[in-house]
């Protein structure tokens, strides 16, 4: 099929119809394109005799909910049946009550256009829309219709998620609603979207038109809106964004026709409507399809830098700073922007290449390739189009919903802070700890929040790792003695097993497990070894750096179980001067002296507070000054002796050089021998 149907069969003003947009329209749907349907699955829970699941083809506008499920009661109202008309007007309300399901309300194709029956539904209080197709066919994609003043007044508000169902599903929700039954459903989009790893891959078809009408000011506005969330994704390296735009040829037969000359460049391999659809003023297709061509080199020369997220800040600067309105859309205005951002001109222009050159341009050539659907994605022939892990997105183009639809596309747990805010998830662990196994005193919990809901897995904890089913139990790893009451766990570890083992203990507050293991054990729960505090004073034994609980200095004991007050005094292991007086206290002990002295802890041993010495401290300092006062002596003759012996050889060396001595031979000469 090629196109989507926007309403009940429609006519298009054929003021709006173009020359060239004719001739594209003929070629687009000339050509096999391939048009995907993207559902999700309805889950029909009562009544029993119609129980099963659906599919359904999700609705190109409200919000729908990727990632999440949302139950709720069918109704088919007795009048207004197929939405065209305001609900008030039959006196008609589908809010919910208290206590009840939400309202999903029941309607028939035809007669107007089907956002407007899912706007009618939700301005009566409806949580949902069910559109039954009036003709056996293949599921479609309810779309907007073609864009007016009046459509797009309530387009952008509507907020609720809608569904087209096969007409034989919809005869057979009707028949049992009509008869009594609680038909109660689910509708699920968490596989609406694929989510096998920890990094998401999405693209964005778009333009650099932006007077194309009312999708054109949605576009602008949500990139600007989403610029934000879209850089911290691709600068933390969560997502893989790329930008796509469309383009279309002209038939050989109309190259040389003015329409194409002026939509196409490169002989007419590559065109763009004409932004206001007059070909007489304003600007051409032409100058959009260059200056698509310039953002695509804008992004493919960023991402060479490994700053891809800058095309955000050069597409949205364009916005502000060229539009067409003020007739700044051209190439000057863009350089501007691309100088201030410091990306390489030179580069960009090598990349777009020539566009009057009667050749193919190999960036754009790309991008006509990557317009045909490949796999479960379908051919893009729509502006606007996202497409997350190669499923296209439906809905608004909304920041929350689109960020909502990026974050269904992650591996659970491996979601990015940015998904797990109150705008657009509920955080699960916040009520009754999701269900899951927490220690209160630890302040420790195995919920942990997700996109998609809550997970109950044993966390790692300051370094420790806990193990159990998260639900009823965590336990944290014990290095205990082997025995026929341990279960072994085997953990290679370079070529040799780290045995590890943990004992299966009876759910009893004397049984707990023996100790934590890891760096910042002692944080959570003393790390399970024995602790106590007594008068504001706390003593553990655990030790961070060390496996296993040691009693503390002044206790002895397992460390783990008991830990006893080691009696200094009695023991005789410190206090023990002959002046000392000992005192145990819990964990330590305290001594003092008698008389007017002092004890030095670290000596064990008392001195005198005013001066006068203590027998034993006295004896001591003499004999040190003694042995100071023989030293120094000692030294002194030895230096003299050396001295006396250094100078006097000194003295008879200068000596020698003037006269003969006693001591010394006198020395030969044969100044005034005759030679023959």
């Amino acid at each position: 099929m090629c196109l989507r149907w926007s309403d009940e069969r429609a006519k298009i003003p054929k003021s709006r119809v173009i020359l060239l947009g004719f001739v594209l329209l003929t070629w687009v749907c000339s050509i096999e394109s391939r048009f995907v349907v993207e559902k999700n699955s309805l889950r029909l829970t009562s009544p029993e005799k119609i129980k099963g699941t659906y599919d359904t083809a999700i609705g190109n506008f409200g919000i729908p909910q990727y990632g999440g499920t949302l139950a709720g009661t069918v109704v088919y109202p007795k009048d207004n049946k197929k939405g065209c008309k305001e609900f008030s007007d039959f006196n008609i309300s589908f809010k919910k009550k208290p206590g009840a399901l939400p309202t999903f309300v029941l309607l028939d194709r035809g007669d107007c256009f089907f956002a407007l029956k899912v706007w009618n539904a939700q301005q009566a209080g409806a949580a949902a829309v069910l559109v039954a197709d009036d003709v056996e066919e293949a599921l479609i994609t309810m779309d907007t219709p073609e864009e007016d003043s009046t459509s797009a007044k309530y387009i952008e508000n509507i907020t609720i998620p809608s569904a087209l169902i096969e007409k034989s599903f919809g005869e057979t929700l009707k028949k049992s609603v009509n008869s009594g039954d609680m038909v109660n459903v689910n509708l699920d989009w968490r596989e609406a979207v694929p989510h096998p790893d920890d990094r998401v891959e999405y693209e964005l078809w778009t333009t650099s038109n932006d007077e194309c009408g009312v999708k054109c000011e949605m576009l602008m506005g949500f990139m600007k809106e989403f610029k934000g969330a879209g850089q911290i994704l691709e600068k933390g390296g969560y997502t893989q964004f790329t930008p796509h735009y469309i383009t279309w040829y002209c038939p050989q037969a109309f190259t040389i026709s003015k329409q194409c000359k002026s939509q196409c460049i490169n002989h007419g391999r590559y065109c763009a409507p004409d932004p206001e659809q007059d070909f007489s003023k304003g600007y051409e297709g032409k100058d959009v399809v260059v200056e698509n061509l310039r953002q695509l080199c804008v992004y493919k020369v960023a991402n060479e830098t490994n700053k891809p997220w800058v095309w955000w800040d050069y597409v949205t600067d364009f916005q502000i700073r060229c539009p067409m309105k003020d007739k700044k859309y051209n190439k000057e205005c863009a350089e501007g922007v691309i100088k201030s951002l410091g990306l390489d001109m030179k580069k960009i222009e090598k990349c777009m290449g020539d566009p009057d050159a009667d050749e193919d341009n190999a960036v754009l050539k790309e991008e006509q390739e990557a317009q045909i659907g490949k796999g479960t994605r379908g051919d893009v022939t729509i502006l606007p189009t996202l497409v997350v892990n190669n499923r296209q997105y439906r809905g608004k183009l909304e920041k929350g919903a689109v960020l909502k639809a990026i974050c269904s596309g992650f591996e659970e747990t491996t979601e990015p802070a940015v998904c797990l805010t109150d705008e657009i998830q509920t955080n699960e662990c916040l009520d009754n700890n999701g269900g899951c196994w927490q220690d209160k005193a630890a302040n420790v919990t195995a919920c942990k929040d997700t996109f998609r809901g809550r997970v109950c897995e044993c966390p790692l904890a300051n370094g420790v790792q806990f193990q159990g089913d998260g639900y009823s139990s965590c336990k944290r790893k014990a290095l205990i003695p082997i025995s026929r009451h341990c279960i072994f766990v085997g953990k290679q570890f370079n070529g040799m097993y780290n045995l590890i083992v943990q004992q299966q203990l009876p759910p009893s507050s004397a049984f707990l497990p023996r100790h934590a293991n890891g760096p910042g054990k002692c944080k959570i729960n003393h790390g399970g070894c024995w602790h106590e505090t007594r008068l504001g004073q706390t003593f553990s034994a655990c030790v961070d750096h060390d496996d296993g609980c040691k009693c503390p200095p002044g206790f002895k004991g397992d460390g783990v179980n008991t830990c006893e007050d080691i009696d200094e005094c009695k023991e005789k292991k410190a206090c023990q001067c002959s002046e000392c007086n000992c005192k145990n206290t819990w964990g330590s002990y305290d001594c003092s002296c008698s008389g007017d002295l002092l004890y030095i802890r670290d000596h064990d041993t008392c001195i005198s507070k005013n001066g006068s010495d203590s027998k034993s401290t006295g004896t001591a300092i003499w004999i040190i000054l003694l042995a100071l006062a023989m030293c120094a002596g000692g030294g002194y003759l030895i230096y003299k002796h050396r001295i006396r012996q250094y100078m006097d050889s000194e003295i008879r060396a200068i000596m020698a050089q003037y006269m003969p001595l006693d001591s010394q031979n006198e020395v030969t000469t044969h100044a005034n021998d005759d030679h023959a």
